[in-house]
Formats: structure tokens, C-alpha cells, sequence
């Protein structure tokens, strides 16, 4: 009798003795925890599902947003570019009027230089 007790009180033995006990009572319990973790598991399925399909949505929603402000930056760039197209315009122009202003004036001073000497 006392090797049995012995047998018991030492981590070997309690630990053999826990998993005879376990293969012994799996066939019974099993099918319990099993049916019992059942809809525990569909919800957490169903909860993950949920929240992947709010996730996409959000994603969607932030990728829209991003798609604008990307639409409104290029929107202002034109505008700018166009804005310093135009004013290099209007510059080559009065530029372009300035040289032939110029050249108009130098034209009349030439004529009237050489008018007076003849």
C-alpha cells in the first residue's frame, strides 16, 4: 500500500495518472466540449467576418478621400501652370511691343537725322 501512495505523490506518477484518466473520460467529454465550443466559434467566425467587411468599407471610404485630394492637388498645379504659362505669355508680348516700339522710334530718329542733312 505505501508504494502506491508513493506513486501518487511524485510528479511522474500524478502526471501518468492525469493522462490515463483523460483517455479514459475523451470519448465522453469530447463530443460535450465540441458541441459546446460550436456556436462559440461561430460567433467569433462571424464577428471576424463582420469586422473584415467594416474594414474594406473603411478602406474604400479612405481610398476615395485619398483619390480627391490627389484630383484637387493635380487641379491646382494646372491652375498654376496655366496661371505662369499666361503670364510668360503677357511678358514675351509686352516684351515683343517694347522692341518694336524701339525699333519704330529708332526708325523715325534715323529719318529724321537723315532728312535735315539733304
Amino acid at each position: 500500500m505505501m508504494a502506491v501512495e508513493d506513486f501518487f505523490k511524485n510528479n511522474t506518477g500524478k502526471g501518468i495518472a492525469i493522462g490515463i484518466a483523460a483517455a479514459i473520460l475523451a470519448p465522453a467529454i469530447l463530443p460535450v466540449v465540441v458541441q459546446a465550443a460550436r456556436p462559440l466559434a461561430r460567433a467569433a467566425i462571424k464577428s471576424g467576418l463582420l469586422f473584415l467587411n467594416k474594414s474594406r468599407e473603411t478602406v474604400a471610404e479612405m481610398g476615395e478621400v485619398v483619390e480627391d485630394l490627389v484630383a484637387e492637388a493635380r487641379a491646382e498645379i494646372d491652375e498654376e501652370r496655366a496661371k505662369a504659362n499666361s503670364a510668360t505669355v503677357a511678358t514675351e508680348d509686352i516684351i515683343e511691343d517694347s522692341v518694336d516700339i524701339a525699333e519704330a522710334e529708332s526708325e523715325v530718329v534715323s529719318k529724321k537725322t537723315i532728312s535735315p542733312s539733304s
